[in-house]
């Protein structure tokens, strides 16, 4: 399934970005250029940082109106 349709961007490619280490819809753009046009693709790329256990989203507001997790700090993770 195609996340921006400017840059043919799947969002297999996405989730390929954030494997790699992207944890903001900057960096996902800076590695394959979605979200760097018409920006309409931006909230998708969002969601899937959030389900990806990043902090996608500038205010914990906006990331409950999106219905996103809250982030899990990885120090206690492992301390778990």
């Amino acid at each position: 399934m195609y996340v921006c349709m400017c840059h043919a961007v799947t969002e297999q490619h996405v989730r390929d970005e954030i494997a790699a280490g992207a944890t903001t819809p900057r960096q996902v753009a800076s590695g394959c250029k979605a979200g760097t046009d018409c920006g309409s693709c931006v909230r998708r790329i969002q969601a899937l940082l959030g389900h990806e256990g990043a902090r996608p989203c500038p205010t914990a507001r906006l990331a409950a109106r999106l219905g996103l997790p809250e982030p899990v700090d990885p120090a206690e993770a492992e301390a778990a």
